[in-house]
Parts: structure tokens; sequence; C-alpha cells
């Protein structure tokens, strides 16, 4: 046996991952690794293209695992593009506008906006992080009211700071984003984008302005989209109530919103409903407040649920909402933005008996407190029939909500989606049809939403920090708006704040006065914005290709794009918005594909999230374990598919990147093989690695190309090991020499060719310990070579053979555990059972299982299964010492 050879220069020592992140991570940074070819893009045919449109992540505190999962999918197909040969554009955005980001400012700063107020130029927040200079925390009760401007502010110097830490954990976390292509979601480009979009959605009639009830979120005062809500059970309490008629028995309803009886418009039972049928179309009074409502029919009343018959209140829920709408039904709405009962008595209620009980005990009283006035006076008028019957409620919340929402009238603009137009309604579901979903159920996600739509869009919000909408309206002689006639801003001098501007003809001295302009008050559903990502990313124009990145060229080449990743949460909102933009916009679905994750669950399977409290940050976790095997478990959870937090699996992944780091050491110490390393391939053993290698590329490619990214990286897993395992042991001895140097020279190019195609399949998934091992030996980053393919290995190999073989060790291995003796120890004897193809199989590489097992004496013989028999073993301590 000649001694092994030296190895090169460039391999360490004893590698480890300690120090590869903030190694490659800057390397990749210096060479441009991830950068986009803009001018090769505009030159190749568009599918070598693969544009991607990332999710800007929102930028309010902290990111969870669930952000590392998804994002990490998408960081591997983006790789495996760039290998195949693909220009990949992917870009990256933060979505730092909207509500999430104003309610981390004023947690963070101890300030809240009012738009009263004047702006303070050099405004010392009280509070950093929560706590004042006492080291106080700060209480909501507590937090100081500031002005528009100052709030604003406040808001873009924290965004900025949370995206400095974000951005370096996304590059810690390896993803190949090209960090030369980012924007924000408040930044003048996304303003202007989302204002040029606005004003042709409403040149179009696509956007409109409406008074009309709509949702509400009493605490953060902002109107609340249908795609915002969640339902929550809510403690409640049914209270049986009596509406009296002329003559006839009272009319009992069961409700658990007693305090919206003064604003009662008619009671509505099943069209079906025999016990109300003789009912309908005669009048009733309201208890305590005399006012007559009709009975009428209506096919959404529920005849199993109560009593069957309910009062239509305007309003308490979006059913009360269809009906008003439906049966045309009169307005008495109560409730006011700030959750109270209107001060002023109101026209239906004043000159009536409940006159004095509104003006005394309801009026400016929250719902709750009105209930408990109501339900007292219920008592003692004899209304209430029995007490109270607790129950859970199911209520509308805003998703980042803690109270229930109520329903107050107020004037919002809206897109139109399909709500309320069958037509549209059908042309968006038939757009999900021109979208590859992955997997491909979450179309069906996608088509319930849309066919279950009940209004337009909403994208109007009663906050600050945000797009505004680029209009103003002209005052009459007595101060009034004319909202019928907006004045809207020119295409050409957008972005705009009409907080600040002035519109074309008016002066500054002419804000707020009559015969003047006001400023439309409120700014843009964040989704508004995020909605068009592909149009920012990509350099949709504005009008004089005004903003930084404008680039019509680019937008024509890549628009629409390849890829959507995103969570099923919000097809809802992100994806539905974003092809209700394309469609009008650009009358085409935003991307061809869409990539959807599942959650990321708790120990107790309930969705990670920053807003339940139970979210992991993945900081710490990537510091412990290490990015390449954080991203080998994101990359174990299939698309669609809810994963469980698990660092197990991260520890499963960090011992599969040190594997590659001491195996491909260990490979690399046999040496080079000097000319071509197909030829030198000779060895029925090396060919057959070879041909089962072949096979995992081939399934690894096909992974990919399907969207299974888990199934690429178990086939390559599973043979890295089975490689390690048993390939490298088999091929040892042969590799440094002891068989001759022709058969050395097939062994150790054998191994610098699955090497070379072992690290292309890993580096996707773990791209550190991969760009490692590639600098060793390799030109270049392991991430710009060309995907293997089956062709560049040598052909002619039996697969089966590396199996029989392998088995044949394994029953070796078997045999000296059992016996107790380590797997140096001698086998002077044995005979191996096998079916006969599998002897064929290990006598054509009997050599190298001889010098892998220590076998002396070998024996075959024909049976149903691959074992070791009649083994005589000789432990280490007993043999001789050699020469």
């Amino acid at each position: 046996m000649t001694d092994a050879p030296a190895p090169t220069s460039r391999i360490p020592e004893r590698p480890t991952l300690d120090g590869l992140e903030e190694k490659w991570t800057q390397v990749w940074a210096d060479r441009g690794t991830y950068r986009f070819d803009r001018e090769r893009a505009l030159e190749l045919p568009r599918d070598q293209v693969f544009a991607i449109d990332t999710p800007p992540p929102t930028a309010s505190g902290s990111l969870h695992v669930g952000h590392v999962f998804s994002y990490t999918h998408t960081d591997c197909m983006a790789r495996y593009k760039r290998m195949r040969g693909l220009e990949v554009f992917y870009p990256i955005g933060w979505d730092d506008n909207g509500l999430p980001t104003e309610r981390r400012v004023q947690n963070y700063y101890g300030v809240r906006g009012d738009a009263t107020l004047p702006y303070e130029p050099d405004l010392v927040p009280p509070a950093e992080g929560g706590v004042d200079a006492n080291g106080k925390a700060v209480r909501s009760a507590d937090q100081k009211p500031v002005s528009r401007k100052n709030f604003i502010e406040l808001c873009d110097i924290l965004t900025v700071k949370d995206e400095v830490t974000f951005e370096s954990l996304f590059r810690r976390l390896g993803f190949s984003l090209d960090w030369d292509i980012t924007y924000r979601t408040i930044d003048d480009r996304s303003r202007a984008v989302a204002q040029q979009a606005f004003l042709r959605n409403l040149e179009r009639g696509e956007a409109y302005q409406s008074e009309a009830p709509g949702l509400w979120d009493v605490t953060f005062q902002t109107a609340v989209a249908q795609a915002e809500l969640e339902a929550r059970d809510y403690p409640g309490a049914y209270h049986r109530v009596a509406f009296h008629r002329d003559g006839g028995e009272p009319v009992f309803i069961e409700t658990t919103r007693p305090e919206l009886i003064p604003s009662v418009v008619a009671l509505i039972a099943h069209p079906y409903d025999e016990r109300y049928q003789p009912l309908f179309g005669t009048t009733v009074t309201s208890p305590l407040f005399g006012v007559e409502v009709p009975v009428v029919a209506h096919r959404a009343a529920e005849m199993d649920k109560g009593a069957g018959i309910a009062m239509c209140c305007t309003f308490g829920d979006l059913t009360d909402v269809m009906w008003w709408r439906e049966l045309q039904l009169p307005m008495r709405s109560l409730m006011t933005r700030n959750g109270r009962l209107q001060a002023e008595t109101p026209d239906w209620i004043a000159g009536g008996p409940g006159e004095q009980l509104y003006a005394a005990s309801l009026a400016t009283k929250t719902t709750f407190s009105a209930r408990e006035a109501v339900v007292a006076a219920l008592r003692e008028s004899g209304d209430l029939d029995g007490e109270p019957v607790k129950t859970q409620r199911k209520a509308n919340f805003y998703e980042k909500g803690d109270k229930p929402l109520e329903i107050v009238t107020s004037r919002q603009w809206y897109i139109r989606n399909g709500g309320r137009d069958a037509d549209l309604r059908a042309a968006l579901v038939a757009r999900g049809g021109e979208v590859d979903f992955h997997p491909s159920f979450m179309r069906a996600r996608y088509a319930n939403w849309v066919d279950g739509l009940n209004g337009d869009w909403l994208i109007s919000r009663q906050r600050f920090f945000g797009v505004p909408f680029p209009v103003w309206y002209p005052l009459d002689a007595d101060g009034e708006a004319d909202h019928e006639h907006p004045i809207v801003a020119p295409e050409s001098a957008l972005p705009v704040d009409p907080q600040i501007d002035v519109p074309e003809g008016y002066d500054e001295s002419q804000r707020g006065r009559p015969g003047g302009f006001v400023a439309d008050p409120d700014i843009m559903d964040t989704w508004a914005t995020s909605s068009l990502s592909p149009q920012i990313a990509a350099g949709w124009p504005i009008a004089d290709g005004g903003g930084h990145r404008s680039d019509a060229k680019l937008f024509e080449t890549i628009f629409p794009m390849d890829l959507r990743p995103q969570g099923h949460d919000i097809i809802r909102t992100w994806l539905f918005s974003s092809v209700v933009r394309a469609h009008y916009e650009h009358g085409t679905v935003p991307w061809r594909n869409a990539a959807i994750s599942g959650w990321i669950l708790d120990p107790d399977r309930k969705k990670m999230s920053k807003s339940k409290g139970n979210a992991e940050t993945p900081e710490d976790v990537v510091k412990l374990h290490g990015a390449d095997a954080v991203r080998y478990w994101a990359a174990s959870g299939r698309l669609g598919t809810d994963a469980a937090y698990d660092t197990g699996q991260m520890k499963v992944g960090r011992r599969l990147a040190i594997k590659v780091l001491n195996a491909s050491k260990f490979a690399l110490g046999f040496g080079d093989v000097e000319g071509d390393l197909h030829t030198a391939v000779t060895h029925p053993l090396d060919l057959a690695m070879l041909a089962s290698l072949g096979d995992v590329v081939d399934k690894a490619t096909a992974g990919f190309e399907s969207w299974d990214y888990t199934k690429s990286l178990e086939v390559t897993e599973t043979f890295f090991w089975s490689f390690c395992d048993d390939y490298l042991e088999l091929v040892k001895d042969r590799a440094y020499g002891g068989q001759g140097d022709e058969a050395a020279a097939s062994a150790r190019a054998a191994l610098r060719l699955a090497l070379e195609t072992l690290l292309r399949l890993l580096a996707p998934f773990i791209p550190y310990a991969t760009e490692e091992v590639w600098s060793w030996f390799g030109q270049g980053s392991v991430h710009r070579q060309s995907w293997p393919v089956r062709s560049e290995l040598p052909s002619g190999g039996d697969a089966r053979l590396l199996g029989s073989v392998g088995a044949a060790l394994a029953g070796v291995r078997k045999v000296k555990s059992e016996a107790k003796v380590g797997m140096r120890a001698e086998v002077r004897t044995m005979t191996l059972v096998a079916p006969e193809a599998a002897l064929g199989h290990v006598r054509e590489a009997e050599s190298d299982l001889r010098a892998s097992g220590r076998i002396t004496d070998l024996a075959y013989a024909v049976g149903d299964l691959i074992e070791v028999r009649d083994a005589e073993l000789v432990p280490v301590e007993k043999q001789p010492a050699q020469a």
C-alpha cells in the first residue's frame, strides 16, 4: 500500500462550519455572485429569464421562523434556476407602511399620531424601545400625542432600523437575493406606482368612493376590509326580548346585542317559516323606544336559530348590511367611529317614549355600557323574558385587533373586485386558472375566496404612515367638501402628499377655506401598495419615467413574472389583490406560478405568529445551529404543507453540513487524476456508483421541475449518506493505491466526479458548506456552476452493483457489531449468502469488499437474502503486528 497523497493547500486541516456564514456572505457581496444581469436578460429569450415577485416582509419588529421557512423554499428554486443557466431576477422589498408599523412605533416611542397638532421640529419621543428615561414601561394610556408629520418621521426612522436588522439576517441565511434591487413600500417610487395605479383605476371607473356601512376597528380607528377579518369566539348572552303589535301577542326575538334595539329597522324571518308568515307585511313596535318597524321575509333568516326571527339593526353585523341593502330598509345608524353611540338623540327616537332613556343612559356610551343600560330598562319595562343566557358568539375581529369590529357608516375608497359584479367575479376566477398553483389544490382556495366575496375591496385607511390618496376636494362657499368632483394629481407630479402639496390652480392659502380645497385625509391600505410589488420591483414606469429605477424595457421583458411565493393564509389578500391590479392595468395575470407555503406550527399544532405570541425568532436559532441547518429544516417541508418547528431536524441538517465538509476532505485527500476523468473510470464499482448518482440527478431535477424541492433534497441526501457509509469505505484501499495505479486512478476520478455532482445537487439547500468545499478545488462559485445532468457522468455502470456490495458490507458490519468487536477486526473466514444476481455483483467488486471488511477467506452461497454466515472473527488485539 502506498502512502496517501498530501491534500492540496486549500483544504483546511480541520474543516468547520464556524465562520463560514461571515466569510461567504462577504465574498458573495463583494463578487456580486447573485447579481441580476439586466443587459443579458434583455437579450435572452423570455424562457431563459426567471423573475421572482419576492414577498416584502413587514418591517415591524422581528422576523419569525415562518419567514425562514417560506423564503428558503423560494431561495432553493432561485438557486436551481440560476444553475440551470437562467438569468434570475430576485429582488427584495420591505413592506414598511401600514398599521403594523404604526402600532410598533406607538409602543416603541410612546407616542400616538394626532392630525390636529402642529409639527415639533426637535421632537424627542418620550420613550425608546418601549421604556421611558427612567426605565419604566410606557402604557398605551400614557402615549404622547404628536403631529402627523412627527409621527411619520418616527415611523420612517424605526422601519429603517428594523430593515437593517432584517437584511443582516436574510444575508446570513444565505438567501441569494440581488441586494441592488430593493424597495420600500413607503419610498418615492412605491408611492408613485401606487398612486398612478389608483388614478388609472379611478379614471376607468374601477375605483370609486362611497358613503356606506363598513367594518370599523374602534381601537385603531380605521376601516377594515373583508380580507382582514378573523371570526373569533366572544362571550355574550342571549336576551329574549318582546316586540309589540296592536291587538296581538308580542313577538319575541333573541339577541346578543340588545344595545342596538334603538337602531332596529325591521324584524326578519324566513319566507317558509309558518310561524311568522301571518306577520309578513305587518308592523311591530320596538320595546322601550316605540319605533314602528316592518316584519319582512328574507331567505337568509335562520329558522332553527334562536326564535327564528331576528331584528335587523343598522348595523350589528354583515347580515344586517345585506338585509338593509337588499330590502331597501331605512338607515338608523348610531355607532360612531370611537365605538360609542352618537351624542345627539336621533330623529326617530326624539319625541317618543325612549327619548329620555337615550339622552340619559345611552348617548356617548360604549357598547358595553349601553348594553347594561338597555337590559336594565328592559327588565323594568317587563320586555325582557327571563334572564340572559350566557353563550359564546362568533364576532368579526380585525386580524390584528383585540376588540370586535363595529359597523360604521363612513366615506371610503373602494376598488371593484367582483364582490358586487358577477361578470367581473367570473373573470377574476378565470384569471386564477391562468396561474399554475403549487400545490395545485391551492387554486380552489383562490376560487372559493373570490366566489365568496360580498363586497368590493375597501382600500382606504384612517391612519398616518402609508401612501396617501393623490386627491383633493374643492370647498364650496360654506366650506363643505364636494366629494363628487375630486381634484386629482397629474401623473407627472407623482408622488404627492395632498396634506403638503397643493393642487393645480390653487395656492396654500386656500387650504381649508371656503372656495378653496381640502386634502383627502386617508391613506391606502397596505395591500393596495404591496399588490403592486411586481410592478414596483420590475420598473413599471410612472409618467415621464419619474421615480428611481423606472425601467420600461425591463418591465416588458419580465412581466408577467414567473413566480409568486407566499403563504396560503394571504391568498385572499396579497395574491388576489395582485391579480386584481394586473387584470385591470395589464389585462393579464402578474405571474405564471404561485408557490404556496404552509404554516409553521408550535408544539400545540397552532400556527406560529407574532400576533399570537407563540412565534420563535430565528436569530438565536441560526446562531445555535447554523444557517445551513435551519435551511435544511425548512427545505424538508413541502409546499402547501404545515410543518412543525423542529430543532431536532435542524440538528440533522447541521450533521449533514459537517459531513459534507469532512467527507469531502477525505475524498479529496486521495489526490488528483491527470487527464480525462471520464475515461479514467473503469472499475465496475465506480461505474455503478456513478450510475446510481445519475439516477439521483434525474430524480433531483424532476423534483425541482415539479416544484417538489423536498424530493430533490431527500433523494440527494439519501445517496450522500450511502456514498459516505458504503462507497467511501469500499473504495478507500483502492484509492490509496492498494490495488495498483489504474484501479486507484479509477477510484480517484470517480470520487472527484461524484463530489462535483453532489456539491451542486446540495448547493441550493446548504449553500455555505458546499461553497466552502468547492473553494478547496474548484474555480469560481459552486452557485454559478451548471446544474448537473446525467450525461456528465460516465455511462455503462450497473447501479444495482453498488447496492449489492453495500448490502454485503452492511452484513459484515452486522456480524462484527453483534460479536461486539471493532470494525477493524479481521474476518478470517465467512460465507456470503445472496441471490445469484447479487453474488455476481459482489464478485465484480470482491477486492473492495475484502479490503474494507478485512476479509481473508470469502465463500459464496445462493439464498433469498443478502446475509453473512459462518463468520470467524479475529479481534484487533489478537492480530499479528504488521512489519
